[in-house]
This record gives C-alpha cells, sequence and structure tokens, in this order.
C-alpha cells in the first residue's frame, strides 16, 4: 500500500462537517483537526438539517446564515479554514431545491478558490450536503458515517434519509462507524469499511496524572461522584438519572454538558450538579472528581446506531464505566458494567464503586491504547490512497455543469 503523504500530495480536502463552532468535540471535528496535518482542508458546516418550525422565524434566520456565506473562510491554523455554507430548510417552497444546490455548489467553490485548493478531496460526514458529491470537481469523494442521522430528533427524517443513502451509493469510498449500520451500507457500496472512532488519548490520560487539577467547580462535591461527560439530549434517560439520585442520595452526580432538553427535574435535586458545557481541553479535569462514569442512555433507533465516542473516552481516563446497551458498547463488555433496567444500573454502580482497583483501571485503558485518533485517520487514509492508486484514470467524474 502506498505511503498516503506522497499519494494525497498536491490534494487537499473540502470537509463537510457538524458545527465547527458546537460545544461538543465531535468525530467530525477529531478526523477533520488531523487531516489538516497532512493537507489543506477547508472545513464547510452546513446549517439547513433540521426541519422547520416557525416559518417566519426560521426564515429570517436562514437569510442570516445566507448571508454569512458570503464572507471569507477563516483560518483555524495554517493550511485549514472554516467557513459556512447552510442551506434553506424550506424544501416544499417551488425552487428552493434548485437554489440550495446551485447556491452551494457556487459558494463551495468561490471558498476553495479564495483559500488556494485548487486539487481536491470532498469528504462528507453529514449527509444532507451530499448533493454536492462529485458536483465540485473533486478527483474523489469519500463518505465517513459517523451516525444513523435520519434518527434525530427534530431533524427532516425522510430527506436525510434519502440523502444518507444517495451519499452511500455514490461514494467512492464509504466508511461507517456504527457497526450496526454496516451490514447496510456494504449492500448499498462495495467499498463500506468499518472504521470505529478514536480517541484523544493523550488529552485523557492526564486525569489520571497526580498534578491534573479537579475542575474548581467540581471540588466541593462529596463522594462517591458519578460522572457524565456529553449532550443532555432526548436519547439521555434523565429520569434514569434523577431516580439514581434519589436512591443513593449520599453520592453526588455531576453532569458536564450542554442540557438540550428540560432537566428541571434534575436541578431540583441537591446531589445533581449540572456544570454545563466545558471547554474540551478541560474535560480530563472534570473526569477526575469521577469514582465512575455513565452512559445512561434510552433505547432508540438512533443510540441502536450510535457509536458513542464517549465510551472510550471515559476508559482512557481509566474511570470505570456503568452503561446502558448499544451494540458499540457491547463490544467492551470485558471493561464495562452493562445494565439492562434501573435496578440493574444502581447495582453495577454499586459494584463498580466497590470493586474498582489500580489493575482494573489499567486495564481499561489498554482497551483503547492503540484506538487513537491520530491511528484511526492513518488507517482511513491507507484506505483512500489504495482507492486512489487502483482507480482508472477515466473513471474521474467532472463536475455537473
Amino acid at each position: 500500500m502506498s505511503d498516503p503523504s506522497t499519494a494525497l500530495q498536491g490534494r487537499g480536502v473540502v470537509y463537510f462537517g457538524n458545527d465547527w463552532n458546537a460545544e461538543n468535540r465531535t468525530s467530525s471535528h477529531h478526523v477533520a483537526t488531523r487531516l489538516a496535518n497532512r493537507m489543506p482542508v477547508l472545513y464547510v458546516d452546513s446549517p439547513g438539517m433540521r426541519a422547520p418550525n416557525t416559518s417566519g422565524r426560521d426564515l429570517k434566520r436562514a437569510w442570516r446564515k445566507l448571508a454569512a456565506a458570503l464572507r471569507p473562510p477563516v483560518p483555524i491554523r495554517e493550511g485549514f479554514w472554516h467557513c459556512t455554507v447552510p442551506q434553506l430548510p424550506f424544501r416544499r417552497i417551488p425552487g428552493v431545491e434548485l437554489f440550495n444546490r446551485l447556491f452551494s455548489r457556487w459558494a463551495v467553490r468561490r471558498a476553495l478558490r479564495m483559500v488556494g485548493i485548487t486539487r481536491y478531496l470532498s469528504w462528507f460526514v453529514v449527509p444532507h450536503p451530499g448533493f454536492l458529491a462529485h458536483r465540485l470537481g473533486e478527483d474523489f469523494c469519500v463518505y465517513y458515517c459517523i451516525d444513523d442521522y435520519a434518527a434525530h430528533p427534530g431533524v427532516d427524517a425522510d430527506l436525510i434519509g434519502r440523502r444518507d443513502e444517495a451519499l452511500s451509493r455514490e461514494a467512492d469510498q464509504l466508511f461507517v462507524a456504527p457497526p450496526s449500520l454496516l451490514p447496510l451500507k456494504q449492500a448499498l457500496n462495495p467499498t463500506a469499511t468499518y472504521a470505529p472512532h478514536g480517541v484523544d488519548l493523550d488529552l485523557f490520560l492526564t486525569a489520571r496524572m497526580p498534578d491534573t487539577p479537579v475542575a474548581e467547580g467540581a471540588r466541593d462535591l462529596k463522594g462517591p461522584v458519578v460522572g457524565y461527560i456529553g449532550s443532555i439530549h432526548e436519547w439521555i434517560d434523565i429520569e434514569l438519572i434523577a431516580w439514581l439520585a434519589q436512591q443513593r442520595p449520599q453520592w453526588s452526580f455531576l453532569l458536564v454538558g450542554h442540557p438540550a432538553v428540560d432537566v428541571s427535574s434534575l436541578r431540583a435535586l441537591p446531589n445533581v450538579r449540572l456544570a454545563g458545557p466545558q471547554p474540551y481541553p478541560t474535560l480530563p479535569q472534570w473526569a477526575k472528581a469521577f469514582d465512575a462514569a455513565i452512559i445512561p442512555y434510552r433505547m432508540n433507533r438512533q443510540v441502536a446506531n450510535a457509536n458513542p465516542l464517549k465510551l472510550r473516552e471515559y476508559l482512557a481516563t481509566g474511570k470505570p464505566v456503568v452503561s446502558t446497551y448499544n451494540p458499540e458498547i457491547a463490544k467492551f463488555a470485558q471493561w464495562v458494567r452493562i445494565a439492562e433496567d434501573r435496578g440493574g444500573f444502581l447495582a453495577a454502580l454499586e459494584q463498580a464503586l466497590r470493586d474498582d482497583s489500580r489493575e482494573a483501571a489499567d486495564e481499561r485503558v489498554a482497551a483503547v491504547a492503540a484506538q487513537t485518533w491520530d491511528r484511526r485517520v492513518e488507517d482511513v487514509l491507507a484506505t483512500v490512497t489504495h482507492a486512489l492508486d487502483h482507480r482508472p484514470h477515466t473513471s474521474m467524474m467532472t463536475p455537473a455543469p
């Protein structure tokens, strides 16, 4: 297999990802950041996946974002830029779909010219801008499917499902993070390759270091401390967390992340602390306060097809982990306690707190030590390079007129 550095020389990437400025650092951010260590990257976030609600308010918001798309790309660091190219969400209005296609193509190619990227791959980790695949003059198209986006609450599920399927078929190389989606994707595209999430190992290992301070907002908590890091959305079982806190009032429950749903039932409990979103580099300081970490998912289609990033991050801190079931989490059953119901979750937490040891923590870290984001991106680029090297010159797609 060719050296990716040689095969990709002279090429950049136009990368369609999640909101660059979101509170959470997702796999979209981690992969793009490491690609930018190897080649120029234009990161494009593309609002417009959500189905519109109040038309007047949403229309004003959409036009503001369209105006923002006319601004030059913003440098993140040398060779790495960010821009926003939104889509109007009112797709049932005649002409909106055509406008989105024409405007998006024009705006992205304009941004590429402005940053000086002339030869490039297109790289999608979200499906709704997928109509641009093979329409930008790219040499090669990658779809790194990291989630079942059509199952997300509030999105235009029908549209996202159709865009996801079309992009899965069209991509020159398809990567799939959720293991449960792999058979479906392989039926759509023979290049489909399992590519699970990685972990920022060096960062989260600092939670084990004596000189890493506990985050100021967690220093006064009475132990044991049960912790959660991540956004609090519809797929998080708030009732389970509240029940656990009520059953063990002598424990502290520390939740670090943006609450996107009503959490008043948690705020009312004296042993629950909602720390809100925190800067990504500080997360190990919060994790250091944990005696155990939890993944309290509700089982739905989105969770069934998820590859939770926090799983590997928790394990990299060495903390014991208790979780509800999910196919990817089940692969780590040797190091994670998986509970089937409320009583089982509480019993697993008690066992985790009682039986933890330095040796068990070392084993948890070892379970993810070889799964760094650097390693993941190296593997992905090796696959892309191999595909590029073995692709007939005549099959290169050309942009649509």
